[in-house]
Protein backbone atom coordinates (compact mmCIF):
# COMPACT_ATOMS: atom_id res chain seq x y z
CA UNK A 1 0.00 0.00 0.00
CA UNK A 2 1.34 3.39 -1.02
CA UNK A 3 1.66 5.77 1.93
CA UNK A 4 2.85 9.36 2.08
CA UNK A 5 3.14 11.20 5.39
CA UNK A 6 3.98 14.88 5.59
CA UNK A 7 5.36 16.76 8.59
CA UNK A 8 7.06 20.02 9.49
CA UNK A 9 4.23 22.49 9.16
CA UNK A 10 3.46 25.14 11.75
CA UNK A 11 2.80 28.80 12.40
CA UNK A 12 5.36 31.38 11.36
CA UNK A 13 5.56 35.14 10.87
CA UNK A 14 5.90 36.69 7.41
CA UNK A 15 9.47 36.40 6.21
CA UNK A 16 10.03 33.23 8.21
CA UNK A 17 11.03 29.76 7.10
CA UNK A 18 9.86 26.17 7.47
CA UNK A 19 11.07 22.82 6.16
CA UNK A 20 8.45 20.27 5.21
CA UNK A 21 9.16 16.55 4.92
CA UNK A 22 7.26 13.73 3.24
CA UNK A 23 8.13 10.11 3.91
CA UNK A 24 7.01 7.59 1.31
CA UNK A 25 6.48 3.84 1.71
CA UNK A 26 4.89 0.99 -0.20
CA UNK A 27 6.55 1.85 -3.51
CA UNK A 28 10.02 2.29 -4.99
CA UNK A 29 10.51 5.90 -3.92
CA UNK A 30 13.67 6.42 -5.97
CA UNK A 31 11.84 5.56 -9.22
CA UNK A 32 9.14 8.21 -9.04
CA UNK A 33 9.03 11.90 -9.75
CA UNK A 34 7.33 13.71 -6.89
CA UNK A 35 5.44 16.94 -6.40
CA UNK A 36 4.22 19.29 -3.73
CA UNK A 37 0.78 20.86 -3.95
CA UNK A 38 -1.10 23.12 -1.55
CA UNK A 39 -4.69 24.10 -0.85
CA UNK A 40 -5.80 27.20 0.95
CA UNK A 41 -9.28 27.32 2.54
CA UNK A 42 -11.91 27.85 -0.12
CA UNK A 43 -9.37 27.67 -2.91
CA UNK A 44 -8.46 25.11 -5.57
CA UNK A 45 -5.46 22.83 -5.20
CA UNK A 46 -2.33 24.52 -6.53
CA UNK A 47 0.70 22.66 -7.84
CA UNK A 48 3.87 24.32 -6.59
CA UNK A 49 6.93 22.15 -7.27
CA UNK A 50 8.16 18.90 -8.77
CA UNK A 51 11.39 16.91 -8.83
CA UNK A 52 12.61 14.05 -11.00
CA UNK A 53 13.59 10.66 -9.50
CA UNK A 54 17.29 11.45 -9.14
CA UNK A 55 16.68 14.95 -7.78
CA UNK A 56 18.67 16.51 -10.61
CA UNK A 57 15.79 18.47 -12.12
CA UNK A 58 13.33 20.70 -10.31
CA UNK A 59 10.49 22.94 -11.46
CA UNK A 60 8.42 25.53 -9.63
CA UNK A 61 5.23 27.50 -9.96
CA UNK A 62 5.82 31.21 -10.47
CA UNK A 63 4.12 31.91 -7.14
CA UNK A 64 6.93 30.19 -5.19
CA UNK A 65 9.93 30.38 -7.52
CA UNK A 66 12.98 31.78 -5.77
CA UNK A 67 11.46 31.25 -2.29
CA UNK A 68 10.78 27.50 -2.06
CA UNK A 69 13.20 24.64 -2.74
CA UNK A 70 12.20 21.04 -3.41
CA UNK A 71 14.70 18.24 -2.76
CA UNK A 72 14.80 14.56 -1.93
CA UNK A 73 16.89 11.95 -0.14
CA UNK A 74 16.25 8.60 -1.80
CA UNK A 75 18.26 6.79 0.88
CA UNK A 76 15.61 7.92 3.38
CA UNK A 77 12.57 7.74 1.08
CA UNK A 78 11.99 11.37 1.94
CA UNK A 79 10.89 14.41 -0.06
CA UNK A 80 11.51 17.91 1.27
CA UNK A 81 10.20 21.41 0.68
CA UNK A 82 12.17 24.32 2.10
CA UNK A 83 9.93 27.36 2.48
CA UNK A 84 11.72 30.71 2.82
CA UNK A 85 10.53 34.32 2.74
CA UNK A 86 7.04 33.15 3.62
CA UNK A 87 4.06 35.38 2.88
CA UNK A 88 0.57 35.39 4.35
CA UNK A 89 -0.73 34.08 1.04
CA UNK A 90 1.37 30.93 1.50
CA UNK A 91 -1.02 29.84 4.25
CA UNK A 92 -2.40 26.46 3.17
CA UNK A 93 -2.40 22.72 3.71
CA UNK A 94 0.65 21.31 1.95
CA UNK A 95 0.60 17.83 0.43
CA UNK A 96 3.21 15.70 -1.30
CA UNK A 97 2.08 13.74 -4.33
CA UNK A 98 3.43 10.61 -6.02
CA UNK A 99 3.69 12.11 -9.48
CA UNK A 100 5.70 14.66 -11.40
CA UNK A 101 2.77 15.71 -13.56
CA UNK A 102 1.24 18.94 -12.22
CA UNK A 103 -2.26 18.24 -13.56
CA UNK A 104 -2.30 14.76 -12.02
CA UNK A 105 -0.95 16.04 -8.71
CA UNK A 106 -3.76 18.59 -8.60
CA UNK A 107 -6.61 16.32 -9.69
CA UNK A 108 -5.83 12.94 -8.10
CA UNK A 109 -6.35 13.06 -4.36
CA UNK A 110 -5.56 9.36 -3.89
CA UNK A 111 -1.83 9.80 -4.55
CA UNK A 112 -1.32 12.56 -1.97
CA UNK A 113 -0.57 12.40 1.70
CA UNK A 114 -2.94 13.85 4.32
CA UNK A 115 -0.95 17.08 4.45
CA UNK A 116 0.71 19.42 6.92
CA UNK A 117 -0.68 22.86 7.74
CA UNK A 118 1.38 26.01 7.18
CA UNK A 119 0.05 29.24 8.66
CA UNK A 120 1.78 32.55 8.00
CA UNK A 121 0.54 35.48 10.07
CA UNK A 122 1.82 38.36 12.13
Amino acid sequence: EVQLVESGGGSVQPGGSLRLSCVGSGFVFSSDSMSWVRQAPGEDVEWIARINPSGEYTYYADSVKGRFTISRDNTKNTLYLQLDALKTEDTAMYHCSKTGEPSVAVLVKGIRGPGTQVTVSS
